[in-house]
């Protein structure tokens, strides 16, 4: 059956949903506990056979097949079981975004996402009563070239719930449309590009199809207007939209603690690595309040943030319990990451235990920094794993603290620390250092622990700290005789 959506059938809210296909959400690296939406406008839809304009002086503009939900009667507050029955059919859709706008929309996706002809659907509905809502594939084509093929086997939010779960605030009226996710195969398309969307049900009876929903991509002729926010994009823009930095032509940085480097940092002080870092104006770098419970073992690594609010009942109940923050932190803990927690000093309850410690150990961390207490700190001393914290306490989170965000900017121990910065420690301490200042600051840091290792042997054997320590011209250049020597 076919529906004109451009036309008489205009759906009174189009509902996006972010991530829905395990493929996609290894891909993008983020794990939605709940469904996430954002809405796109009706003047955004099109048909078959149709055109899009990617504006002139943009690049990112990428396609995303689509399983589109059209509802067939008038719901609210359904249950998951529900949901589906409210369905009266599934088309293709393509939910066109601009990648270059995305930083104007703060997330609301309303600019990047909702422009002329952004949604294409159609061109036939498959009854939902001819499919099982398990048994749909969608395959996207760029050019002939197969780039998406995926099913509805295994998403995480399944269709039913999605009803269930928009129904619960506001009602859903005939001809709504919900756009269910993308799988993995998202990519840019340029001016030339055609680009064909099918969802069909191969399993069922008759192998029901909505056919090719076909999109040609044309270069537009109308720049962004100087009052609107100019198009922007950067790297990791476009990573994001081609789907890897094999795919945009970027060669992937190599990883910021090499081999070499960390050789380097195991011979050098935290002390040091600190003073080479207030040289470039960075004073406020270490975490303060904490201490290891692993005296002689050092910790290097990238951070992965978790971020504890004060205790409120009401939240506690809503985040506390279940996959909560903290647990899903510790679960997507990638090795060699430093798990850094924000507990804002408070020593009056636990922020991890020994089998989230375990948990992360096993993962590969590299170790575990909280300005928050530790359970179970005799069991979390004997694993394999340094801890640096403010203290012991028995308490659970509960007593002070709500796990509430994964992967943000935090505060920890008096300093910000970001997703992906250095982490060293060792006896004196912890220290955070910004991924592009860190082979300097450790080449730096290095070249002077050896100097001070040499000026320590000097005083070791009488020679007085005047002149020496700090070296003058002259003890420089005897240092210098003496490194020569070694070579």
């Amino acid at each position: 059956m076919a529906i004109d959506f451009a036309g008489a059938h205009r759906p009174g809210k189009i509902i996006a949903l972010h991530l829905n296909y395990p493929s996609r959400i290894a891909q993008r690296g983020r794990s939605p506990k709940f469904p996430g939406y954002f809405l796109k406008a009706g003047t955004s839809v099109a048909g078959t056979g149709g055109t899009i304009e990617r504006p002139a002086g943009t690049e990112l503009l990428a396609y995303e097949g689509e399983i589109a939900l059209v509802i067939g009667e008038t719901c609210r507050r359904v249950t998951p079981e529900e949901g589906w029955s409210k369905v009266s059919g599934v088309t293709a859709a393509n939910d066109w975004g601009l990648y270059d706008l995305r930083y104007a929309d703060k997330g609301s996706n309303v600019k990047n996402k909702s422009g002329d002809g952004f949604t294409p659907l159609g061109p036939e509905v498959i009854p939902a009563t001819a499919v099982e809502p398990t048994g749909l594939r969608v395959r996207t084509w760029v050019n002939g070239v197969l780039e998406q093929d995926d099913t509805t086997a295994d998403l995480v939010f399944p269709f039913g719930r999605l009803v269930a779960d928009l129904s619960a605030l506001m009602t859903l009226e005939a001809g709504d449309v919900i756009l269910t996710g993308t799988p993995a195969g998202s990519s840019v398309a340029r001016p030339g590009d055609v680009v064909e969307v099918e969802v069909d049900a191969p399993d069922a009876p008759g192998a029901p199809s909505t056919g090719r929903l076909v999109t040609t991509v044309v270069e537009g002729s109308e720049p962004i207007p100087a009052h609107s926010a100019p198009p922007q994009v950067d790297d990791a823009q476009r990573i994001e939209a081609w789907g890897s930095a094999e795919a945009a032509g970027i060669a992937e940085a190599g990883p910021v603690i090499t081999p070499e480097l960390r050789e380097k940092v195991a011979a050098t002080a935290v002390a040091t690595l600190s003073a080479a870092l207030r040289k470039r104006g960075i004073n406020n770098s270490s975490i303060d309040g904490v201490r290891t419970n692993k005296p002689g073992e050092r910790i290097l690594g990238t951070a992965h943030t978790l971020r504890f609010i004060p205790n409120r009942e009401d939240l506690f109940a809503s985040h506390g319990g279940g996959f909560n923050a903290q647990k899903r932190a510790i679960d997507t803990v990638a090795a060699g990451d430093v798990v850094v927690m924000e507990a804002r000093g408070e020593k009056g309850t636990g922020t991890v235990g020994d089998v989230l410690a375990l948990r992360a150990q096993v993962r590969g961390a590299a170790g575990i920094v909280t300005d928050g207490g530790v359970r179970d700190s005799a069991a979390v001393a004997e694993l394999d794993l340094p801890v640096y914290s403010s203290g012991s306490h028995p308490a659970v989170l509960g007593r002070r603290h709500v796990p509430w965000e994964v992967g943000g900017t935090i505060a920890c121990g008096g300093t910000a620390v970001q997703p992906g910065d250095v982490i060293v420690g060792d006896d004196d301490g912890v220290i955070v250092i910004p991924p592009p200042l860190f082979a300097e600051v450790v080449e730096e840091a290095y070249a002077q622990e050896q100097q001070d290792a040499w000026v320590f042997d000097q005083v070791a054997a009488g020679e007085p700290v005047d002149g020496l320590f700090p070296p003058n011209a002259e003890w420089k250049a005897r240092y210098a005789a003496w490194r020569e020597s070694q070579q």
